[in-house]
């Protein structure tokens, strides 16, 4: 068999359904940071607090279940723009891996001693991958994610997602529905790439500074598996496995952390342009007006409305996504290999 060819890799299909459960897991537990983090960059002059109460207290008297307003369109878009980004990416990496020379391993192109079970790529070349995905999943999902954000604002009482639909048409036209593309491009594709490659360095970096490729104490994990044969997966060598596993779980979530927070402040005056848009087009018509109007009317500080809340749920988000993912890649490969 050729050193190119990787017996247990798994298929799109399956890339596709592990970035689908991540972005449900995440949409779901972290709408309440999405939708006040809308709230805030819908007006400089909404405070976080008053926000909380006027949500905890408003005309539905839904309670604490109104800092989860708009999770059905949220995890929609979240779950299959998830799927998209990562059977595409994962699509693409693996293209640039088999056909470069330009790689951080041999063979298929997976690092064999980092915690990450994806194909390992050049700086530029995860950069570019990780935008032209991105970019992709965000024009595919555009309409959703204008309906997402218009249910998080207060400025629209829309009953369902079809209703909201229909009143979009009817008001804006077809066009109503990729309101704020432009900006949500902008912001998207430069905060996918550079994630990426934050996020693929921060794992090499990490790695070596724990001991690149090492279990516990220090040793390499095949040293410490060395002689564990058929019949002896249990005891000693099955706790080393699970502790290289959890090492690299660990090294992926905080290699996640921090590159949400890097590309987060990176981007963030495009996701508050991009709010502005969406949620009031008539009034600001493109993001170089929006940006304009907001620092005119506002002032600059008004492009990082909302910095805090979406640093933290991008930071939790993403890490959470990307470490879900990885592990899900992880055990499905080891698993196939394991049959054949």
């Amino acid at each position: 068999m050729s050193n190119n060819v990787t017996p247990n890799r798994s298929s799109s299909t399956f890339h596709f359904l592990a970035g689908l459960s991540t972005g449900v897991l995440s949409a779901t537990l972290l709408q309440p940071a999405d939708l006040l983090k809308t709230r805030l960059q819908q007006s400089r002059s909404t405070t976080l607090l008053p926000t909380v109460r006027a949500i905890l207290s408003g005309p539905d008297a839904s309670g604490l279940r109104g800092l989860w307003r708009g999770t059905l369109p949220s995890v929609i878009r979240t779950g299959l723009g998830s799927a998209l980004y990562f059977s595409t990416l994962n699509r693409l990496r693996g293209y640039v891996a088999a056909s470069s020379t330009d790689t951080l391993s041999s063979g298929d192109g997976r690092a064999k001693s980092t915690s990450s079970n994806l194909p390992q790529i050049s700086k530029s070349a995860n950069l570019t991958t990780g935008a032209l995905s991105r970019a992709f999943a965000g024009l595919v999902l555009m309409p959703v994610t204008v309906i997402k954000v218009r249910y998080e604002s207060s400025l629209y009482r829309y009953g369902s997602i079809w209703g909201a639909c229909r009143a979009i048409k009817a008001q804006e036209g077809v066009r109503g529905f990729f309101a704020g593309f432009g900006a949500t491009a902008v912001r998207d594709a430069p905060y996918a790439g550079l994630y990426v490659v934050v996020y693929e360095e921060s794992k090499r970096v990490l790695g070596s500074f724990l001991g690149r490729g090492t279990g516990v104490w220090g040793r390499p994990v095949e040293q410490l598996l060395d002689g564990v044969g058929e019949g002896q997966g249990g005891g000693m060598g099955q706790e080393m496995k699970e502790m290289g596993g959890l090492q690299a779980v660990s090294i992926n979530f905080v290699s996640g952390v921090f590159a949400a927070g890097v590309a987060t402040a990176i981007t963030n005056p495009f996701d508050a342009v991009k709010t502005r848009l969406q949620l009031m087009p008539g009034r600001y018509g493109n993001m170089m007006v929006a940006g304009r109007t907001m620092v005119r009317e506002e002032g600059w500080r008004s492009l990082m409305d909302g910095l805090g809340l979406r640093m933290g749920r991008k930071a939790l988000s993403s890490a959470l996504a990307w470490t879900v993912y990885e592990e899900l890649v992880r055990r499905a490969e080891r698993s196939v290999g394991d049959r054949l």
